[in-house]
């Protein structure tokens, strides 16, 4: 015994160890998880700020280049208006090249402003000037001058007809605001990013750098200020977003998810394996208590066979009192030979490849056979049996000595755990197309905690360290086998002091079947 108890405590220990180690492994397997995802999330807000920034530098950026390819459009209209300018050139006989002038066609002030150049690749030497020729210094002084302005976003007066037309159109500039959402919208779906935002326009104004740039009320995040404008009057622009958490979560949702898989897995492992071990382990000591309840059974009917024998053999006993040893050799065989007939059933009950061989039975007879079987050991127990048939049920399709045995245990358990004065009420009738048997008794009931372990294998309702009561947890579990493989089920209503009910429910079969059995 104290070797027992000892391999218990050592496996108990054990077992303690490993749900430890697993329960911490576990942990830092989810933290880790945790850890990652956050500093996932914080790569993704980061990358969120950057992406959003250059979408809206690229989108003002785009927009100032369409107003600066308008303006460059314009300015060549104005180059080719003959009434506003005049393109004329010579030839300078010194070094004997072209020079072509753009001038006013009609001069505001006196000493207006012009410019003369010459071009090192144009060798012709020309006194008038052509329209193809014209075309030619149009573009030329567009590529080499006029965009240089608009790049720079400045205001060049070569003329002053020229310089104010330029510097009106940057004046009348306004900003398309519609426009401008639409190429930012552009430029963040390259992005992969879709939600909703709105712009915050103020005029250009020079401001420190600690100053930032703080979203309203509403708005959990604003990009950069950009600036977009040709005149004095340029105005800053940035993008604010009232949810960005929504773009990240939609970016992270493949991560996200996986991760919450991998969690559930391994959180889903966890509880299989723990639990698998606690029942394993309360599995051992069942049948540590079986194996205990077993030898204690084991040892009177074995010590009584040996001292029996051993005065038949030892002494010179007369007939009369051979025949006494024998039969108490008899009776206690006959006790090893239940005993090894309950677990054999038990044992057989749970494989799945038994079959049932069902034929008709009288089910009023089969419990009043039951009843009148168990009625020596119900008189001795002082436990009354009562017995009431309501619907006066026909024969049935069954397999009569598993059912047997099946009711046989529930009738067994209420006289020996019912106690002296006990009642037991057994009843069948009919309900919704099922025989239902209810063996209901008095006795002292089972506690709430132990109704959903009784039917477990090697199970009993602790009592201590007494043995008054036989028993070796296979009757319930046997019972409710067989039940099941009747396709019916096996119910417990019980509460302590004042009873327990089993209430047995098979569908009723009143035909044979093709077959005879049913596995």
């Amino acid at each position: 015994m104290l070797m027992n108890c000892y391999f218990a405590s050592a496996m108990k220990n054990r077992i303690n160890l490993v749900v430890i180690s697993m329960a911490f492994c576990t942990t830092f397997l989810l933290c880790l998880q945790l850890y990652w995802n956050y500093k996932a999330y914080q790569g993704s807000v980061k990358a969120f700020k950057s992406e959003s920034n250059s979408a809206l530098s690229d989108a003002v950026e785009h927009l100032t280049n369409i107003r600066r390819d308008e303006f460059a459009t314009k300015y060549k209209t104005w180059l080719a208006d003959t009434s506003l300018v005049s393109i004329t050139c010579k030839v300078n006989t010194t070094y004997h090249s072209t020079v072509f002038a753009i001038a006013d066609k009609h001069q505001k002030v006196a000493g207006s402003k012009s410019i003369s150049f010459s071009i090192d690749t144009f060798k012709q030497q020309l006194s008038a000037i052509s329209n193809a020729t014209k075309a030619f210094i149009i573009n030329y002084f567009l590529k080499t001058n006029v965009y240089n302005q608009l790049k720079l976003k400045e205001v060049y007066f070569v003329t002053q007809n020229l310089g104010d037309s330029l510097n009106n159109a940057y004046k009348r500039d306004r900003l398309n605001l519609a426009q401008l959402d639409s190429l930012f919208k552009a430029e963040l779906l390259k992005r992969d990013i879709n939600t909703p935002h709105r712009f915050y326009i103020t005029n250009f104004s020079v401001k420190k750098f600690s100053e930032g740039n703080k979203p309203a009320k509403g708005y959990s995040f604003a990009t950069l200020a950009y600036n977009y404008g040709f005149s004095s009057s340029q105005k800053t622009i940035s993008a604010w977003f009232p949810d960005p958490d929504l773009v990240i979560f939609g970016q992270m949702k493949w991560l996200l998810l996986s991760s919450l898989i991998l969690i559930a897995i391994t959180v889903f492992c966890f509880t299989y394996t723990v639990k698998t071990i606690l029942r394993q382990k309360k599995l051992a000591e069942l049948k540590n208590d079986f194996v205990n309840n077993m030898t204690h059974e084991l040892k009177t009917p074995v010590a009584t066979i040996n001292i029996a024998a051993e005065a038949i053999q030892d002494f010179n006993l007369s007939k009369t009192s051979v025949d006494e040893y024998l039969g108490i050799i008899r009776y206690q065989a006959g006790n090893l030979t239940n005993l090894i007939d309950q677990i054999l059933k038990s044992v057989v009950s749970e494989q799945e490849s038994v079959s049932l061989n069902l034929s008709k039975v009288d089910f009023d007879q089969l419990i009043n056979g039951i009843i009148q079987e168990y009625k020596p050991q119900s008189d001795a127990a002082n436990v009354t049996v009562n017995y009431n048939n309501k619907d006066g049920i026909l024969p049935a399709m069954a397999d009569e000595p598993l059912l047997k045995n099946a009711i046989a245990n529930l009738l067994d358990n209420a006289i020996k755990y019912g106690g002296s004065g006990t009642v037991i009420n057994i009843a069948q009738y009919i309900e919704n197309g099922s025989i239902i048997i209810m063996v209901n008794d008095n006795g002292p009931g089972i506690p709430a905690e132990y109704q959903d372990k009784v039917f477990d294998r090697f199970f009993r309702v602790p009592s201590g360290d007494i043995h008054n009561v036989k028993g070796y947890g296979l009757g319930l579990s046997y019972a409710k086998s067989i039940i099941e493989k009747h396709k019916g089920t096996l119910s417990l209503i019980s509460t302590e002091g004042r009873g327990t009910e089993f209430i047995i429910s098979i569908p009723l079969i009143y035909h044979e079947t093709s077959q005879s059995s049913v596995a």
